[in-house]
């Protein structure tokens, strides 16, 4: 491959791959010769393989193998092992995406050789620098060449950080190009049926975040709202691997098994949790990615944290922020179970076409290619 011509698009957790996929797909017809490198960040076969499979994404043609421990030992993992990477091959570019510890420490080693790196999903914001992902994005945004916005308050954010206006580009959201191309099959799969659940008439809950599940008070207090919500309507918890360790560690899994209405699930495939989140009444989150997704869908969403990244998701979308305590949770759920809940428009950009602004950015930006029109732009 001519390493000057060559895209590195760099991936390492779940929520990296239904953002990569779009991009490899619509770069592998253009002038620029994409190289997918998987961190390892994620490396089981749950949380990694399944993805690929469901995804239609090839093997990787990096994969660096990295495994999992502290945010430190991660990121100096990464950083070095990518770094030995580029010294061979010298990309003409890196492009990260997202805010995992892959995009921070990869954006770092790229930098720090002279390669530009381009941000996908650029100049979001919880303004809560307790979450290792803001650290992440902060980071990555004051480094990145070229920085991709995937909604309105992200534009405003890089401005307000003193980003000039040639770094930034609109070019919307490449999750929702996945969502609109994978629908339909993830509801020819019949996940819904198969578990026997009503549609539009259970709950679907992801939860994974430090804040949510490191704490074991709080953790508590969500197990039970989830158990007194499994009385009202089915719930469906497709655990995550994480979190699941913790539920064990406090034995609240049991609980949590055993409580009518709650349904335990290992972590699923892309499809199914689409099409398990497209036949939901309501979701109950703590993911970025679940947000937008749900917005799209135009199915209610409740995010249990004190913050979003994504405050186009309430503004324009279904999800309304329930804040830091749990408890305020059930009069929103008793608005979305009576009817009352907002509906979501449409988010512009959030078409099913952002990879191919984002290809034609990193054209023109490494291949000489004219800028292409953004999603608010005439023409």
């Amino acid at each position: 491959m001519n390493g000057e011509r060559a895209l590195d698009l760099v991936a390492g957790a779940r929520p990296n791959f239904m953002k990569v996929a779009p991009i490899l797909r619509v770069l592998g017809a253009g002038p620029l010769s994409p190289r997918l490198v998987h961190t390892g960040q994620h490396y089981d076969e749950g949380m990694s393989g399944v993805f690929f499979r469901d995804l239609g994404i090839a093997e990787p043609d990096v994969y660096l193998g990295v495994g999992s421990g502290s945010h430190g030992q991660q990121t100096a993992r990464i950083l070095a092992a990518y770094e030995e990477h580029l010294v061979r091959t010298r990309p003409a570019a890196a492009v990260v995406v997202g805010d995992v510890n892959s995009t921070m420490a990869c954006t770092l080693a790229a930098v720090k050789l002279g390669i530009p790196v381009a941000h996908v999903e650029a100049g979001l914001r919880s303004f809560d620098r307790t979450m290792p992902e803001e650290i992440n994005r902060l980071v990555t945004d004051t480094l990145a060449d070229l920085l991709l916005v995937s909604e309105p308050a992200g534009e405003e954010n890089l401005r307000r950080e003193g980003i000039a206006d040639g770094r930034i580009r609109y070019v919307g959201n490449v999750m929702i190009d996945t969502l609109v191309r994978e629908l339909p099959g993830a509801r020819a799969l019949g996940v819904t049926e198969r578990l026997g659940l009503p549609a539009g008439g259970f709950a679907y809950v992801t939860l994974h975040r430090p804040s949510n599940v490191d704490d074991p008070a709080r953790l508590a207090r969500l197990a039970n709202l989830l158990g007194a919500l499994g009385a009202r309507l089915p719930v469906v918890f497709p655990v995550h691997p994480r979190t699941r360790e913790r539920l064990r560690g406090t034995g609240l899994e049991g609980q949590l098994a055993s409580a009518p209405g709650v349904l335990l699930l290992e972590p699923l495939g892309y499809r199914e949790s689409l099409g398990l989140m497209a036949g939901a009444r309501l979701v109950l989150t703590d993911s970025g990615g679940v947000q937008e997704e749900t917005s799209y869908l135009g199915v209610p969403c409740l995010t249990l944290r004190p913050n979003t990244e994504r405050p186009v998701t309430v503004s324009l979308g279904t999800n309304v922020v329930v804040g830091e305590e749990i408890e305020r949770a059930w009069p929103l759920i008793e608005e979305v179970l009576a009817g009352r809940h907002k509906a979501g428009r449409p988010i512009p950009g959030w078409d099913g076409h952002a990879a191919e602004r984002v290809a034609a950015a990193l054209a023109e930006r490494y291949g000489g290619q004219n800028r292409p029109a953004g999603p608010r732009d005439p023409g």
